[in-house]
């Protein structure tokens, strides 16, 4: 049997509303490499560690997109971890910005908890482990958290 017949959950994480969150989770994908690859390319030199969590972010969203479009098997394990370390760095850096400004000469994606981005980086990994949650397999078939 597949996961969620019957049960009236989703059976794929890029169904129903899962889609308009891989769009949007490729949105940032594409927002944050931009950010990361014109800031690598023009004054590395001047934020290095900035920088290269503006990379981390970019890489982390580009997984996580492409995982939660995939969104079964082992993808779906690739999700978790994906969007769990996106939870985690949006709630460091975004302290870490907020507490000591000084260390962050430039802004990421996740500075300010996303508050450059409207604070979608902050709400976006709740949402994507509130659907990741939603979607599991209903009788155990595959990863879960």
């Amino acid at each position: 049997m597949s996961a969620g017949r019957g049960s009236g959950r989703p059976t794929s994480t890029a169904s129903g509303p899962g889609r308009a969150l891989v769009a949007v989770y490729g949105i940032f994908a594409l927002a944050a490499s931009a950010r990361a690859a014109y800031q690598i390319a023009t004054k590395l030199d001047e934020a290095p560690l900035v920088y290269g969590l503006s990379a981390l972010s970019a890489l982390v969203y580009v997984l996580a997109t492409v995982a939660l479009a995939r969104g079964g098997g082992r993808w779906r394990t690739v999700a978790w971890v994906a969007v769990g370390i996106e939870l985690v760095g949006v709630l460091t850096v975004g302290a870490l910005s907020v507490l000591d400004a000084g260390d962050f000469p430039d802004e990421t994606v996740w500075s300010g908890f996303g508050q450059g981005y409207g604070y979608v980086p902050l709400v976006l990994p709740f949402l994507g482990l509130a659907w990741l949650w939603r979607t599991r397999p209903a009788d155990g078939d595959g990863p879960t958290p």
